[in-house]
């Protein structure tokens, strides 16, 4: 519609052209838009999901020689269950910033629940 010769529709005009790859506004909402507020508000959201799964394994874990506070995955989740039913993907991403450790790609209540989780 941007070339059509005989659209006046100037919202058209006034659209900017989708970026391409290595630019650096690729895959991102346009600057300002309720989009990018959503996505922000989102980010803000899961990280103190993340600081809360952080708090309670500091106040459930115990701290080992090396100084780091370990739990396992089951203590973990019948602890955090009643907080969250997204605690192993707030894991992953807790992992993903290098606050946690643990052993595997992915948890699973019961085949994993001896698995131990570090906080760094």
């Amino acid at each position: 519609q941007r070339k059509n010769p005989f659209s006046n529709d100037e919202r058209l005009a006034a659209k900017p052209v989708h970026s391409h790859r290595g630019d650096p506004s690729y895959g991102r909402p346009p600057e300002g838009s309720k989009t990018e507020q959503r996505g922000k508000d989102a980010h803000s959201h899961v990280g103190k999901e993340v600081e809360e799964l952080c708090r309670i394994i500091r106040s459930t874990g115990e701290k080992g020689e090396d100084g780091h506070v370990s739990v396992t995955f089951r203590q973990l989740f019948e602890t955090y269950v009643t907080i969250s039913n997204k605690v192993v993907g707030i894991l992953l991403r807790a992992r993903k910033h290098g606050l946690v450790h643990f052993e595997g790609e992915m948890l699973w209540q019961g085949k994993d629940d001896d698995v131990i989780i570090t906080l760094l």
